[in-house]
């Protein structure tokens, strides 16, 4: 009857903020506080694999998982209620995803397309294992259009950090018997989807080049050295060696 005159308490887990009350203040908290509130933090470089692991662990959904495309999740803090349904953290986070990729797309290109825009959502992937910091990424990208228009490989170490391997030192045993298409060192192109989740500069640099013919870059403590040949590239390597 007291509950009633309160009101209802909301479905889900309550904020009761504290663990000793009396019985009429518990009751009280019980209907007016507002929802637990969990942080996820989805960042730039991240796999569905350890975004999904986060949100059954912070949420306390067994088995979590989302049928999204794997780096289409848009970056961000997200404060979700413990309790919150799967099908309702997946959808959530599937239609702020689509609405900020939507908006990049009609900015850089006018018009949204998901299957011509996911060819620069790889190209941002691998962008974003590979490059030091935000101001390379240009760099990188071009290093990437360079190779796919003389039909060489990539070769980027950063493509094997998918999935479960996006924490992996990758090793030179590991680009010999890794057979996935993530494999620039075995397959030629792309691959065939997104790495991992990216950030906004990361889509730039995708879309928007540096107009340089860089070929090669070797990481040089914190940041990367490019060059045009490979003569070179054996230079930057010895340098920083």
């Amino acid at each position: 009857m007291i509950i009633y005159l309160m009101g209802y308490p909301q479905a889900g887990w309550v904020d009761l903020k504290g663990d000793v009350f009396t019985k009429a203040d518990f009751l009280y908290r019980l209907t007016h506080n507002k929802a637990a509130l969990e942080d996820i933090k989805i960042i730039p470089g991240e796999t569905n694999y350890f975004i999904f692991k986060q949100i059954e662990k912070k949420l306390k959904i067994k088995n979590f998982y989302c049928n999204i495309d794997e780096g289409f999740i848009k970056p961000d803090t997200y404060k979700l209620p413990i309790g919150m349904k799967r099908e309702d953290v997946c959808k959530y986070l599937y239609e702020k995803s689509l609405k900020w990729h939507k908006q990049l797309a009609k900015k850089f290109f006018g018009v949204w397309n998901y299957k011509t825009y996911k060819k620069y959502l790889i190209i941002a992937s691998v962008i974003q294992k590979e490059a030091a910091n935000s101001n390379e990424m240009k760099y990188v990208s071009a290093v990437i259009y360079n190779r796919l228009k003389k039909h060489m490989k990539l070769q980027m170490d950063g493509s094997l950090n998918y999935g479960k391997n996006s924490h992996t030192k990758i090793t030179p045993a590991m680009i010999r018997n890794d057979k996935s298409y993530y494999n620039t060192y075995k397959n030629y192109g792309l691959p065939k989807n997104p790495i991992c989740v990216v950030s906004k500069e990361a889509i730039i640099a995708a879309v928007f080049p540096a107009k340089v013919n860089y070929l090669y870059f070797v990481k040089c403590g914190k940041h990367h050295l490019f060059a045009t040949s490979y003569k070179a590239h054996l230079r930057n390597i010895k340098r920083c060696k």
